[in-house]
């Protein structure tokens, strides 16, 4: 009973430390919500990312913008919260993303890994964690069929302006007027504002020029603007009626469309007798305008490097590594045979009998070619390591008689005179197969 008492103790101790570790544990969470899950084309998802800790941060945090296929997105600055649990405050930051789908189809807003610096329980120093968000699906909805797609535009509002260059009151052949239309939207980003549908008009050439766009971003809202020009060249006499616009957009929180119009403008066109003018001003605005095509096509090229798109490039970029990846295996894999074989091939009796021929050959001097000889006889594996007793054991009648000569000519300095290597090549291949010559004969051991 007493051991039964103590193990109890034991664990009612152990316990208590390990509910009094899971207490002091830091903690470290995320959050992310979206103020809708299904959405227009073109109108916005607010989605907040919030972090918190139950210590404090130790550096900011701030991601920037990220990407979401499909979608535009603009990123606001972080701001500081809290947040209440079990009568515990807990702080936080909150980063707030606007997400603009630019298609009908169904996009993700992505997880994401959260670098954070935040101390532990009862330190002050800053350790990095990261911590880890769960992506979002948003169901993006078709444009209404009653809407018309080119003219599509999700605003909380929607102003616009024009002026004219020129006196619109005194206007005669050949003459040129240049007509500013700007356009501000509330709560939409610039590449989601329509290009304006020009109406042609008859005796009138149109020449437009490039718009300009500009996002303007506050703290927590973003507004952006589209201006358009397009210059009018008046090629006859008479009244021209220049059509009304109208532009509109759509409250998805009033569930209503709503529209600006600018009035028809009507301009009367007098005579103008010298109408080289007219041909003169219709070229350079031809030519001017044949440029900015030409501008704009280049512009809206799809990116390329070396002739393939980024996606293709990546492709080849990792095929190409990998090969190359297996080449430099191959490669080092055949270094290290070659390696192996150049090493065992150095101490081999091959390389002494080719460094002896060499020797035999060249211009070496006979205490060199009689070091060659007795280098590679030692690599043999003889019972006696001499050129007499290798002839004899294996090589030919004329060898021994070489050999004989050989040892007769030391002291004149003359023994390799007249050496016959191939009856030295004849010996060795037959010691190689151990063709053993004895009195009787030869013998196959």
């Amino acid at each position: 009973m007493k051991g039964i008492g103590k193990l109890l103790s034991f664990c009612l101790i152990l316990g208590m430390l390990l509910v009094s570790m899971d207490t002091n544990a830091q903690r470290l969470w995320s959050q992310v919500a979206l103020n809708r899950s299904s959405t227009y084309v073109g109108q916005p998802v607010e989605v907040k990312i919030s972090v918190y800790t139950s210590t404090w941060f130790t550096t900011g945090l701030d991601l920037g913008n990220i990407k979401v296929n499909g979608a535009f997105t603009v990123y606001f600055r972080p701001v500081s919260i809290s947040i209440q649990q079990d009568g515990k405050t807990f702080p936080g930051v909150q980063l707030i993303y606007h997400v603009f789908p630019y298609t009908d189809k169904d996009i993700i807003f992505p997880a994401l890994d959260i670098e954070v610096e935040s101390p532990a329980e009862g330190d002050y120093k800053g350790k990095k964690h990261i911590v880890k968000t769960e992506e979002k699906p948003i169901k993006v909805k078709p444009i209404p069929s009653k809407f018309s797609t080119n003219e599509w535009l999700v605003a909380d509002g929607l102003s616009v302006t024009e002026n004219w260059s020129g006196d619109r009151n005194k206007v005669k052949v050949g003459d040129v007027l240049e007509r500013t239309i700007s356009r501000t939207a509330a709560g939409t980003v610039s590449q989601l504002i329509p290009p304006i549908a020009w109406d042609s008009i008859s005796n009138v050439g149109l020449y437009p020029s490039r718009s300009e766009v500009a996002d303007q971003k506050t703290k927590t809202s973003i507004s952006s603007s589209r201006i358009e020009r397009m210059r009018y060249l008046f090629e006859k006499e008479g009244e021209v009626i220049i059509p009304e616009l109208v532009f509109t957009w759509y409250n998805p929180y009033r569930n209503q469309l709503y529209k600006r119009t600018l009035k028809e403008v009507k301009i009367q066109v007098a005579p103008n007798p010298d109408l080289g003018v007219l041909a003169s001003v219709r070229d350079s605005l031809a030519l001017q305008q044949q440029e900015l095509e030409l501008e704009e096509a280049e512009e809206n090229q799809p990116l390329k490097i070396l002739g393939m798109s980024p996606e293709q490039f990546v492709l080849v970029l990792v095929a190409a590594i990998f090969i190359l990846i297996i080449l430099i295996k191959l490669f080092r894999k055949g270094f290290y045979s070659w390696k192996q074989k150049r090493e065992a091939y150095l101490v081999s009796e091959k390389f002494h009998f080719n460094e002896f021929k060499k020797a035999v050959k060249g211009s070496s001097s006979q205490r060199t070619k009689s070091v060659k000889l007795y280098r590679w006889l030692d690599a043999l594996e003889l019972d006696e390591p001499s050129a007499q007793f290798f002839a004899k054991r294996y090589g030919s009648e004329a060898l021994q008689s070489q050999v004989a000569t050989m040892e007769a000519g030391w002291s004149s300095g003359k023994q390799f005179e007249n050496m016959n290597l191939s009856e030295w090549a004849s010996a060795r291949e037959k010691y190689l197969h151990r063709e053993v010559k004895v009195d009787s004969g030869w013998i196959n051991p």
